[in-house]
């Protein structure tokens, strides 16, 4: 471990490593409408259905969020022999590149939660379960699959939802086995008795679950530091990080305990939070951190996963853009559209442009200046690191999004910069929905992604003269002069 380590530099090397998930698999669906009026039946309110969604959720979710953090994931679990299972697995294929073990168990239904929505509240929860328990033939696979793959990860996770994907006699060989190769196991726990993760790296229980598994109360802090002290001697473990909500977290080592303080943001959906905590947690132990930054990186993460409703993942550029505040203005999307609406509420003009913006020239400052000149407040959608490699190549982008968004902010003309991970901004566009849309004038309208959403709400397409002979690639082409 390496404790000087940075969260900037930390995030650079999540594509580095492998982490192994390990754990109970289902599917998360959700139902999104309005209520409008109560049932004359009963009295219920009638949800009018609106869209539908569906993520891979449990451990799948943790696997869906170390994929969005760029890291490498090998992954496997139980699922039924039914169309759900089918669902997963062709939802692993995507987010489990490194390979996957999907585990098909006769007479066992695939989880499957689904939560109904109305106008941002959680109406209902529906579980189908029929939980059975991984055979002998399933463990086996499983660990023979481990003993293939554990030299490439860097660390193991066992996210436990207690749906029958992790008997004890498999978890006591997952951890022993990845003892002796030196390798980390995180186990998000469930039940009681922890007694079957002895020799665990770390143990992340919320304050529910710590007080229920070391019997002692935790209604302070003084009490929560008891607990996981407790909890971690008691367990054989080497840290017991507990997620405490609003209070933050606590980290119980040999050395002591250590204060997490929570970051504060508007909560609208907790479900899935603790995945991303996990997951963030082992992707940076993979990298080189050491637990302690770990676990402020993953706080973070957390902070940010509860601002989202459903089980919707936290991406590198997210966390990018919440470590580097250059003067306020480089934000994630959440926070971009809180901005943007009270911008329209004072009446102001909203334009929105986007790009790579690698090695910031003269031509991009005037192409910034003349998009500014026309609105209010200026978004910029930042392609973060990985979608600039999908687009430029091998080698791009020369400069890392940090230090990207930072030169964008130094502008005047910049008002918010919101990086992004997809290879167009059109999800942006979408939920900013801006006044002005701008692109360069090398582009035809038909060609601007967003444009036909624009002229749906009645916004303005303004295609910005370009100065020839500067360009990013024409700058790397030519070097430096003398």
């Amino acid at each position: 471990m390496n404790p000087a380590i940075t969260s900037e530099t930390l995030l650079h090397r999540l594509a580095d490593v492998q982490v192994m998930v390990i754990g109970d698999l289902m599917l998360d669906r959700a139902v999104f409408g309005q209520v409008g009026r109560i049932s004359p039946e009963a009295p219920i309110p009638v949800l009018e259905m609106g869209r539908e969604e569906t993520r891979i959720g449990g451990a799948g979710n943790v696997i869906a969020n170390l994929h969005a953090l760029g890291t490498q994931v090998a992954a496997a679990g139980m699922v039924g022999a039914d169309a759900e299972g089918d669902e997963i697995a062709g939802m692993l294929a995507e987010l489990a590149p490194a390979g996957a073990i999907l585990w098909r168990q006769e007479g066992c239904a695939t989880a499957v939660k689904t939560r109904y929505w109305g106008g941002g509240q959680q109406l209902l929860r529906v579980d189908r379960e029929n939980r059975a328990v991984l055979n002998q033939e399933g463990m086996a696979t499983i660990l023979d699959w481990l003993d293939e793959k554990i030299g490439d990860v860097r660390a193991i996770v066992l996210s436990d939802y207690a749906k029958g994907a992790l008997p004890p006699a498999l978890v006591e060989q997952v951890i022993a086995r990845a003892r002796a190769a030196g390798r980390p196991v995180l186990v998000d726990p469930k039940g009681r008795d922890y007694a079957r993760y002895r020799g665990a790296a770390v143990l992340t229980p919320n304050r529910r679950e710590l007080a229920e598994a070391s019997g002692v109360p935790v209604g302070d802090d003084g009490a929560v530091e008891h607990a996981a002290e407790a909890l971690r001697t008691s367990t054989g473990v080497d840290a017991v990080l507990a997620t405490l909500g609003g209070d933050g977290m606590l980290l119980a080592t040999s050395a002591g305990a250590t204060r997490i303080p929570a970051i504060r943001r508007e909560v609208f959906d907790v479900v899935g939070a603790g995945d991303t905590v996990i997951a963030t947690l082992a992707a940076g132990l993979a990298a080189g951190s050491d637990l302690a930054e770990a676990a402020r990186l993953a706080n973070l993460a957390g902070s940010i996963a509860v601002t989202r409703i459903g089980t919707v993942p936290v991406s590198r550029a997210d966390l990018m853009a919440a470590l580097a505040p250059a003067h306020g203005k480089v934000v994630e999307l959440e926070r971009a559209a809180e901005i943007v609406a009270d911008a329209r509420r004072k009446g102001r003009r909203v334009g929105f442009t986007n790009g790579c913006f690698d090695l910031l020239h003269a031509g991009h400052v005037a192409y910034l200046h003349a998009a500014r000149a026309r609105c209010d407040l200026l978004v910029v959608g930042l392609n973060d690191d990985a979608s600039v490699t999908r687009l430029k190549g091998p080698g791009r982008p020369a400069n890392r999004l940090a230090d990207r968004a930072r030169v964008l902010a130094a502008l005047a003309d910049v008002d918010l910069v919101v990086p992004f991970a997809e290879d167009t901004p059109l999800h942006l566009i979408t939920t900013l929905r801006p006044e002005l849309l701008v692109k360069g004038a090398d582009y035809r309208p038909d060609q601007v992604v967003g444009a036909r959403e624009l002229a749906e709400w009645g916004g303005e397409l303004y295609l910005a003269e370009i100065q020839p002979g500067l360009s990013t690639t024409a700058l790397l082409e030519r070097g430096p002069r003398h």
